[in-house]
């Protein structure tokens, strides 16, 4: 069997879809034979995660951005090559992203659903965003021979809101890459260094945007007493996403006890997670919640949301909350902050749970997907 993965989100701004489709092509292509895992657009040879950008250069990224214009006007049958004998490539299954609208016609289709949250929370979202997952749900969901989605959750979601069929549909938990599990003590302290981190923090890791739910963190800081604030910094971590425009204000007035980090590279945020003292996550809605199982990995303890995927992913190892009620969120954060104690029984228990997390694992039950 040969796979084809459509690994056009390698080339845009992104952050836990770009990880997902990365890891999956990394970890696939080590599970499998050699020559059963290709990539669309000629991708293969990837091997570093850029969140803020393309992984490739302007000119490569620019002729694969030509390609992917010309295989999505209407009705080009050109991706159809991918299921034919051309240079003895013939793929067996296309495994599409939200890029791609006119798939290969003759081979087995897939995708995965990350969530659903333009349609369960479309106030949230631009009427581009929204215009464009009806877009992908019309030309590829409804014609896909199965689909995967990361959670418990989604996977009911997709079923109420998608109308999809509930036999079609498989969960397979997404992964954390190996680097968050134990970092260790010297990573954590040059991170801390590289990016002048001098006192303990509460951590806050996400594209800036609505749905994440930032500006309660913030209330909610704010709120604590004075002493907590003094002691613990609260920083952020993250892309500026659309609807951040009075957020980011917020962020340059820099206030105080506030640090904003702008995009960290990939290659400094588990150890900035780990030395974490509280990772916070109060985000209204999550197909999964890449950033939560990071930290849960990390062995930091998490505060989030009672809502989506997160109770899922949680496991009962983390304090969840309202996100839309900003004294839970102080509460909480005096909790955790206040309690060595509690801190450590839920870095205890979600370091456990977060085993489950591996790349391995989802590569396996994606290949055993595939062949099925």
């Amino acid at each position: 069997m040969r796979v084809c993965l459509d690994c056009f989100p390698f080339l845009v701004r992104s952050a836990g879809v770009k990880a997902y489709h990365f890891q999956l092509h990394r970890h696939l292509r080590r599970l499998t034979p050699p020559g059963s895992i290709g990539s669309f657009p000629f991708l293969d040879a990837v091997d570093h995660l850029n969140h803020d950008g393309s992984v490739l250069g302007t000119l490569p990224t620019a002729w694969r951005f030509a390609l992917l214009l010309f295989s999505n006007t209407d009705h080009n049958p050109v991706l159809d090559l991918l299921g034919t004998d051309l240079f003895s490539k013939r793929y067996d299954l296309f495994h599409a992203s939200n890029q791609v609208r006119n798939p290969p016609r003759n081979t087995k289709l897939t995708t995965t659903v990350q969530d659903v949250t333009t349609w369960t929370h479309p106030e949230l979202h631009t009427q581009g965003n929204i215009l464009n997952d009806r877009r992908w749900a019309d030309r590829i969901v409804s014609r896909c021979d199965a689909i995967i989605v990361p959670s418990e959750s989604t996977r009911l979601d997709a079923i109420q809101w998608l109308k999809l069929p509930p036999d079609r549909i498989r969960k397979i938990a997404h992964g954390v890459a190996a680097e968050y599990f134990d970092p260790p003590p010297e990573s954590i302290s040059a991170a801390r260094a590289a990016l002048g981190l001098t006192k303990p923090y509460i951590l806050f890791v996400s594209t800036i945007e609505p749905r994440k739910n930032l500006d309660r963190l913030l209330d909610a800081y704010e709120q604590l007493p004075a002493d907590l604030r003094d002691t613990y910094d609260l920083v952020i971590s993250g892309l500026s996403g659309w609807g951040s425009e009075q957020t980011t204000a917020r962020l340059a007035s820099k206030p105080k006890g506030v640090r904003t980090l702008g995009y960290v590279a990939e290659a400094l945020l588990p150890a900035l997670t780990a030395g974490a003292t509280v990772f916070a996550s109060p985000s209204l809605y999550e197909g999964f919640g890449f950033p939560v199982a990071q930290a849960m990995a990390a062995n930091v303890a998490v505060l989030t949301s009672h809502v989506s995927s997160l109770p899922e992913v949680t496991g009962g190892a983390a304090e969840l909350i309202d996100p839309k009620s900003t004294a839970e969120i102080k509460a909480a954060l005096e909790r955790l902050l206040l309690s060595p104690t509690l801190r450590q029984d839920l870095q205890t228990r979600a370091r456990a749970h977060a085993e489950h997390f591996r790349w391995e694992r989802c590569a396996r039950e994606t290949w055993q997907f595939f062949e099925n």
